[in-house]
């Protein structure tokens, strides 16, 4: 990484830039960019061989082990990075306390192959938390699946908070934001078990053969499974529970058939 010198006017133009990245979605899907921040998140992406657009740190930051390191990594040689003090980095950041960096990213195209050829796809309908959405896909990638379809609905996996609750699995798990249901329909069709995470459903997960290749359905956390989500099913599985108790957190009931689905495939 390159340092270019220190900002230090809150109105700069590059500050704003980052600032709408952060808060707009629309500025996100127009530029093709997002934000991440803190050491493990921008040392993964530089792992994974992301180059960020550029960088901002504090002196404090720079000047630490770990932030020498980092700025010294190869990969991000031909990154700009910029000086902020703490109060201006806190300006562009998205957490109560910054870990000392915030970096651009290039958002990457979603890419059809790994869904063609999945073998464990994630499809989520109409989920409205971001850390809900972050945990699922953070699960998804620890389960091994494949990649992740997302309805129109959903939360934008770009904002800060799923990035966060996500911790690094954008940048490896294959993610398709806001795409329709003919589209969703298309990507599986030559997925042949389609199961759909239901309360009311005819199996339990533990009847289910994972090893089949097969897209698990989270329905919305508020609402359950809209009319697309259940008409894409083929089988609706159900966690076992006890008598009177509340249904589970779309994250935790996602976790559990996901883990199931790989103990199988183990």
């Amino acid at each position: 990484m390159t340092i270019l010198g220190s900002i230090t006017n809150p109105d700069n133009d590059t500050l704003k830039y980052v600032r709408s990245l952060r808060d707009k979605k629309r500025a996100r899907y127009q530029e093709k960019r997002y934000v991440i921040e803190g050491l493990r998140l921008v040392a993964h992406a530089l792992y994974r061989g992301y180059r960020p657009v550029f960088a901002f740190c504090t002196k404090e930051f720079a000047t630490s082990p770990e932030g020498q390191t980092l700025l010294e990594q190869r990969e991000a040689a031909e990154t700009s990075v910029w000086l902020l003090s703490a109060a201006l980095l806190a300006s562009i950041s998205d957490t109560v306390s910054p870990q000392g960096i915030v970096a651009v990213l290039p958002m990457p195209d979603p890419d059809s192959d790994p869904v063609q050829g999945a073998t464990l796809l994630l499809v989520l309908d109409r989920i409205g938390d971001p850390g809900n959405l972050g945990t699922m896909l953070r699960t998804a990638h620890a389960a091994t699946f494949d990649a992740a379809l997302l309805s129109v609905g959903c939360v934008d996996p770009y904002s800060p908070k799923v990035v966060r609750a996500g911790m690094g699995a954008h940048l490896d798990l294959p993610v398709w934001p806001s795409a329709p249901w003919p589209e969703i329909a298309r990507l599986t069709r030559g997925t042949p078990q389609r199961v759909l995470a239901d309360a009311g459903g005819e199996r339990t997960i533990w009847e289910i053969d994972w090893s089949l290749p097969t897209a698990l359905i989270i329905g919305s956390e508020a609402h359950g499974p809209g009319a697309e989500a259940q008409a894409l099913a083929t089988v609706r599985a159900r966690l076992p529970m006890a008598e009177g108790a509340e249904s589970l957190n779309a994250a935790i009931a996602m976790a559990v058939s996901a883990f199931e689905a790989l103990r199988q495939r183990q």
